[in-house]
């Protein structure tokens, strides 16, 4: 880690003119730490530039996180970027409408960094930094912050904390050392409680309905997963008017609160026939491996993946890769 944080921030130290991408619907970890880090770029007189694919624009609990102005559209990210710098993908495909950016910077002699923490990270830039042992792709920002000399101002540390909080599920999975991060950020002047509502605790009256329909239609299987247990709902698009993707994706966090259930499931309908899934795990199963075999990944304890068919047939794949 040493020797490519250095090399990190060498290149950066460099650069005058920096591209940062995030992941398909970006979370706060993706786009807070894209964000972090093109700030302190701008500071020291860069010019930066903050995109992702889809959707048209960030989701509403993340726009505070950028009062600069510095996320634009995908349709305005050079073709050919001089350096990308690319934030919280395991891989290029994780970029959707933006990955061809990365072969077409590599291409014409440009350098493509890439800053993650996914298991299996496939390192397809030209210098990364990467470390599956960090709870957040943030915190590898605020080490590559530090490694530029960057003062932490309140509207870097709250690009931080954003990713933090989330990707650790409220500190619950954090380690000693990211709570002293945590202080930090807090002393730098992030307001943890208006952050955190933004982020986790805030959402729209038809959220409530949403909710209420995904829920009543729960199920327990307790003998899946070798006996371990897994709780299971589906959410219909006809569920999710007046609610945001975001919204919608908080439903996992309700459900994985089941006693009993060593894993949890969201199967959320994209259109007739078309689901991305949700999973999520206590600690004893490796949900990104159940993922793999659906074709998606993630994380040990929160992984997903895309699937076509009925909710039924979805559901069952869920429990027979479960074994």
């Amino acid at each position: 880690m040493g020797t490519e944080l250095a090399a990190a921030a060498a290149l950066l130290r460099a650069a005058t003119d920096v591209t940062l991408l995030a992941h398909v619907n970006p979370d706060a970890d993706a786009l807070g730490s894209a964000l972090a880090l093109a700030i302190a770029l701008r500071a020291r007189g860069a010019r930066v530039r903050v995109s992702f694919a889809s959707p048209a624009r960030a989701p509403d609990a993340l726009r505070r996180l950028d009062p600069g102005g510095l996320v634009v559209p995908a349709a305005e990210v050079p073709a050919v970027p001089p350096l990308l710098v690319v934030l919280d993908c395991g891989t290029v495909g994780r970029l959707g409408a933006l990955a061809d950016r990365v072969a077409a910077t590599i291409a014409a002699g440009g350098r493509v960094l890439v800053v993650d923490h996914h298991l299996g990270n496939t390192r397809f830039g030209t210098d990364h930094l990467v470390d599956e042992t960090a709870e957040a792709t943030a915190i590898l920002v605020l080490d590559l912050l530090d490694e530029l000399g960057v003062t932490l101002d309140a509207a870097i540390a709250a690009c931080v904390y954003a990713g933090i909080v989330t990707d650790t599920s409220s500190f619950r999975r954090a380690t000693a050392r990211t709570h002293r991060v945590a202080a930090r950020l807090l002393d730098a002047g992030v307001d943890a409680a208006a952050l955190t509502r933004d982020l986790m605790d805030s959402h729209p009256f038809p959220w409530l309905r949403m909710v209420s329909a995904a829920l009543g239609r729960a199920e327990l299987v307790p003998d899946a997963a070798d006996g371990l247990g897994l709780v299971r709902t589906v959410v219909y698009s006809s569920d999710v008017d007046g609610v945001r993707p975001e919204d919608v994706d908080s439903v996992i966090d309700l459900v994985r609160a089941t006693a009993g259930a060593e894993i949890a499931a969201v199967a959320k309908e994209l259109a007739p026939g078309r689901w991305t899934v949700s999973l999520r795990a206590v600690g004893a199963v490796d949900v990104r491996a159940v993922a793999e075999r659906l074709g998606g990944g993630g994380h040990r304890l929160a992984a997903g993946f895309t699937a076509r068919g009925s909710a039924e047939d979805v559901l069952a794949s869920i429990t027979n890769a479960l074994g």
